[in-house]
Formats: structure tokens, C-alpha cells, sequence
């Protein structure tokens, strides 16, 4: 049974993990200067509309397809868990190749991973205790909110506040390393869920199976959320495909941190994360190309 299933992670692959996802949002923070965030401010919008559709569009659109689909339990909590994070960390790049507002990305990208701190604990609380099955897992695990937000700060909100400095204070230093450093941590973030899959690779192929058709319906419906949302609230085409793609591309990498730091590797959950990890990089790419083929009106 997949609810009874263990992935296998070492603390010290852990430790590793937390410390490649701190370097990608470093990477990701030294494009962004506080002028940046005052800009928004005078025209926060857009902004707006897409953390609604990343906090609250998403998670209930997560929750109709768990009632709708009643997936085993830990695989409904991997589901719930995935879209309670913030947007991935490859967002920014699929919508620059999209053709879309890079700098919009990049601002829901900081402002989603400090939000995270307090809306990623609380939306797998509330939505996972909502079904039945999940709300089991939730009892029975330990989970204790100070010490999910501390990881996510940590992982996700000191660097950014570094890179963040840096860019301003350090131009030079920033531009010299905005463009290998972020080449260079997702490379690593790559190889490194591929050698987490390798060490877990028969569980893995056991589950995947199944799980893949739900990974790639919940992927959709996140996309279609994101378009969908920014589409009533009325923002631009530019400001859509930025909605659109950060909407659907979500931080598996920090859900994989959560899930084994907090969930002990349970299995439904470690593979959804994993999955989505790699089929939404697959979806978005896709995505963007066949946006780009047209220019967005701003």
C-alpha cells in the first residue's frame, strides 16, 4: 500500500537539499532591487490577483479534484501539500521564454516565498483536515507550524533578502553572477532529485504509475486556474502568461524538503512531489513555446 510506503532519505541528503534550494532562490533574488517592490506597490494588481490564484485558487481547485478523484490518503495530502507551496523556482525562466512579464514572475516568486511562511502550514492544515483519509496522516503526524515556517525561511526568505542586498549594494557582482549561478543551481537541483529517485528508483517505478495520470490532471487544472484567474481579474496577456505559468509551476523541491523533514518520506506524498517536479519543467516548457509564438499585449 502506498500510504504505507517509505522513501528513503538520509538526514544529510536533506541537509543538501535545503542548502541547492537556498542557492536557487539566491540565484533568483540578485534580478530582483528594492525599487523593484515599490514599483509594484503603485501598481500592485497584478501581484494581487496572482497570489490569490497561488494561496487560494489553487489549493481549492487541489481540494474539488481530491473530492472528486478520492485518491489514497497520503496521495490527496502530497496533492494538497504540492499546491500549498509557493511558485517554483524555474517560474521566472518559463516566462521569460513565454513572452510574458518576467519582472511580474520574479516579483510573485519573493513576495509567494515570505507569504509561504504563514500560508504554506496553513493550507495543508486546513485542506488536509478537510478529507477525511488526509486529516488521518495529519493526526498522526507530529506537524508543528513554528518549525515549517522556520525551514521555509530559512530556505527561502534569507536568500532572497541576501541576494536581494546584494544586487543593490554589489551590481557588478550580481550581474557577473546572475546568469552561471542560476544555470548552475538547477543543474544541481536536477542531478539531485535524480539521485534521490535512483536511491528510491523500484518504489518509485511502483507507484509512479499510477499516480503520473493525477500528477498530470493536477498540473493542468493549476495552469488552467492561473489563466483562468487572471483572466477575470482582467489583467493584460503579458500579466496573464506570468499568472498563467507561476500558478502552475510549483516549489516540489521545498514540498520534498516538508515531506521528508515533517511526513517521513511517506510514500503517496514523496512521489506526487517528485512527479510534479518533473512534469511540471516538461508542461511549462511546452507552454511557453506555444505562448511564444505570439507577442502578449501589455
Amino acid at each position: 500500500m502506498i500510504d504505507e510506503a517509505v522513501l528513503e532519505f538520509s538526514a544529510g541528503s536533506l541537509t543538501l537539499l535545503n542548502a541547492i534550494l537556498a542557492v536557487v532562490m539566491f540565484s533568483i533574488a540578485i534580478d530582483l532591487l528594492p525599487k523593484d517592490f515599490k514599483a509594484l506597490a503603485r501598481a500592485p494588481k497584478p501581484l494581487v490577483v496572482g497570489l490569490v490564484s497561488q494561496f487560494v485558487v489553487l489549493p481549492v481547485l487541489t481540494f474539488l479534484l481530491v473530492l472528486l478523484v478520492r485518491p489514497q490518503a497520503s496521495v490527496a495530502l502530497g496533492l494538497i501539500l504540492v499546491a500549498a507551496c509557493p511558485g517554483g523556482n524555474i517560474s521566472n525562466f518559463i516566462t521569460h521564454r513565454a513572452g510574458g512579464n518576467a519582472a511580474l514572475s520574479v516579483s510573485m516568486t519573493a513576495f509567494a516565498t515570505v507569504g509561504a511562511i504563514l500560508l504554506t502550514p496553513l493550507n495543508i492544515a486546513f485542506w488536509g483536515s478537510l478529507y477525511g483519509p488526509s486529516a488521518e496522516i495529519l493526526r498522526a503526524t507530529e506537524i508543528d507550524p513554528v518549525r515549517i515556517a522556520v525551514t521555509v525561511g530559512l530556505m527561502l526568505v534569507l536568500p532572497l533578502v541576501l541576494g536581494v542586498t546584494l544586487n543593490a549594494r554589489r551590481p557588478g557582482v550580481a550581474a557577473r553572477l546572475r546568469r552561471p549561478l542560476q544555470w548552475l543551481s538547477m543543474a544541481i537541483f536536477v542531478g539531485f532529485v535524480a539521485v534521490a529517485l535512483a536511491a528510491n528508483w523500484a518504489q518509485f517505478l511502483a507507484y509512479a504509475g499510477g499516480i503520473a495520470g493525477l500528477v498530470v490532471l493536477h498540473n493542468a487544472l493549476a495552469l488552467s486556474g492561473g489563466y483562468g484567474t487572471a483572466w477575470l481579474a482582467g489583467l493584460t496577456p503579458f500579466d496573464r502568461r506570468a499568472v498563467t505559468i507561476e500558478t502552475g509551476i510549483q516549489n516540489s523541491g521545498l514540498g520534498l524538503v516538508l515531506i521528508f523533514g515533517f511526513f517521513g518520506g511517506l510514500g503517496g506524498m514523496a512521489v506526487v512531489a517528485a512527479f510534479w517536479g518533473i512534469w511540471h519543467a516538461i508542461s511549462g516548457i511546452a507552454l511557453a513555446a506555444v505562448m511564444a509564438r505570439t507577442e502578449a499585449a501589455r
